[in-house]
């Protein structure tokens, strides 16, 4: 019989959006999951449910790529993270639109694949 040995350690990740994980550069990468490059599936499933686009704006873009929005209907929409820093093409008080079920943010600078942070 052999003697199992445990797991090491994992390191928590609490606070982090989920498609923040493993990768270094927004420049090469070429990841589909939520916050990096928009799947053509993803942008195409947005379109065709049209009722579920959230209109917000836009009250600030970092340079570690979140981004506050406040929805127009009052509700405050946290935070929402991209891969890359939207702070060159998103400035405080744009009108924006969230897709609420498959993270896509509508903006005049084009469409962003967005994970809620």
């Amino acid at each position: 019989m052999s003697h199992r040995q445990s797991h090491p350690a994992t390191q928590p990740l609490a606070g982090r959006a989920m498609g923040m994980r493993g990768c270094e550069a927004h420049a090469e990468c070429a990841s589909d999951r939520p916050g990096h490059r928009l799947h053509r599936m993803q942008a195409r499933l947005a379109e065709v449910a049209g009722s579920k686009w959230v209109d917000a704006i836009v009250v600030g873009a970092h340079d570690d790529g979140f981004v506050e929005l406040a929805a127009l209907d009052g509700r405050r929409i946290d935070r929402v993270w991209h891969h890359a820093p939207l702070g060159d093409v998103l400035e405080p008080g744009e009108p924006v639109a969230l897709h609420s079920v498959y993270g896509v943010l509508d903006s005049v600078a084009g469409r962003f694949s967005i994970a809620e942070a």
